[in-house]
């Protein structure tokens, strides 16, 4: 067992052992996104993850906002390089070498951001994209590393580039099996030698919650970390969860590249609290438990300072609505808003017809801000000050933005809730 594997968030056993992830993981950090319609201010954010100790944050971006709160709080930081830049660090080693001067050099500096990762693109080789970054993302991963060795960071900061699980794949469904895609096998195999010569981490994402929203039939309990799943036996090893499964593919097929010794960081992994018949608050609960390896509930201290628009919402006008002709609208509502709780068998999925509708012109109307002219609809809509919630089911009120061009991802009933982070974990390839 001559490899390192690092987190950021949750792993279980590492390949031909039984150390849990209490004895792996040598830090949490959780993933501060950049997709909202009204984001928090940043002040207020870093002040929750201090409140609840967490030291570790990656980011999907380096928008100076976040960058200048981040700095001076000793907190350990990936940034992130978006997609759609990726084509001009791959074309002109310039532009690296001003991206690395803009957004981390800028902030090494006494009282400044403590950057240990810089992540080139997030996830650019998922199958939907069909290709689009697969020229490009080496290339700029070459280019952002030789800026920052020439600026004199690479003895602070690594690159890496963040994948998401489905760049690997076993055609048996055992570990052991494992390899890496054949659309993008040859560009992989050219990414994970760059870096083993240049002692860089190999980052994933995974997410054992897909694999029970993907296919219907598979095990509930193979999704969690109580061992209570089924097991699967492979090379002398029984798998009882999806995580420990995955991450072992990624180490075989890391072997079979020829790849005996890498840093592992998992970038992102999570339970959504909504949007599906098991994104619930309690599977919620029950994964994170059994996750630390300690199995009690803890309960992370909320934002403080959080400010909300008026106490009103946008239902239904009973007296003027045609039930026959309200489709566009509703569509219209639910497209531009969010109406992710009415799907499946999720908290708002029992309303009746008029709620439904209801529900929809509420999410639209306070993500358009409460603007007056977003609880309209031809008519059909009017603002009421009484609480439209229904049992269980939260007509939410939007917060006051902290920025109009500063995006963070979070919101009320969206199917991620947030993505965590597990940064350090040290395992054996």
């Amino acid at each position: 067992m001559a490899g390192r594997a690092m987190m950021l968030v949750n792993v279980g056993t590492v390949i031909m052992t039984t150390l849990t992830l209490a004895s792996l993981v040598r830090g949490f950090g959780v993933n501060w996104g950049n997709i909202a319609s009204h984001p928090l201010n940043p002040d207020i954010v870093v002040r929750m993850l201090k409140d609840n100790k967490i030291n570790k944050v990656k980011l999907f971006d380096a928008h100076s906002w976040t960058m200048n709160t981040l700095a001076g709080t000793g907190m350990e930081v990936m940034v992130g390089i978006p997609n759609n830049l990726l084509e001009s660090l791959a074309e002109d080693y310039e532009n690296a070498k001003d991206w690395v001067k803009e957004n981390v050099t800028a902030y090494m500096r006494k009282g400044g951001v403590n950057i240990k990762y810089v992540a080139v693109g997030n996830e650019p080789f998922l199958s939907a994209y069909n290709g689009s970054f697969l020229e490009t993302t080496f290339p700029a991963l070459k280019n952002i590393h030789k800026a920052l060795k020439e600026a004199g960071h690479t003895d602070k900061m690594k690159a890496t580039i963040p994948q998401n699980a489905e760049v690997y794949q076993s055609a048996n469904d055992k570990p052991s099996e494992g390899d890496f895609r054949s659309d993008v096998k040859k560009t992989m195999l050219d990414i994970v030698n760059f870096f083993h010569d240049n002692d860089l981490p190999f980052t994933v994402n995974i997410y054992p919650f897909l694999s029970l929203y993907l296919n219907e039939h598979f095990p509930v309990e193979f999704a969690f970390f109580d061992g209570k799943g089924e097991s699967i036996p492979d090379k002398g090893k029984n798998y009882d969860n999806v995580f420990d499964a995955n991450y072992d593919t990624l180490v075989y097929s890391l072997k079979k590249a020829g790849i005996k010794d890498m840093k592992i960081i998992i970038g992102e992994i999570g339970w959504p609290t909504d949007g599906h018949k098991h994104a619930t608050p309690k599977l919620a609960e029950k994964f994170y438990a059994d996750f630390t390896g300690k199995g009690r509930k803890i309960v992370p201290v909320a934002a403080k300072g959080v400010k909300y628009l008026d106490k009103q919402w946008c239902i239904v006008n009973k007296d003027t609505i045609n039930l026959d002709k309200v489709a566009p609208d509703l569509e219209y509502a639910c497209y531009h808003g969010d109406c992710t709780a009415m799907k499946g068998d999720s908290r708002c999925s029992k309303l009746d017809r008029i709620q439904n509708i209801s529900y929809a012109f509420n999410m639209y109307y306070q993500i358009q801000g409460q603007d007056v002219r977003a609880c309209d609809f031809k008519g059909t809509a009017r603002i009421t000050k009484d609480n439209a919630t229904v049992g269980s089911c939260l007509f939410p009120i939007q917060i006051v933005s902290g920025s109009d061009d500063f995006r963070i991802s979070f919101v009320f009933g969206r199917f991620f809730v947030v993505g965590l982070v597990l940064l350090g974990l040290i395992a054996t390839i």
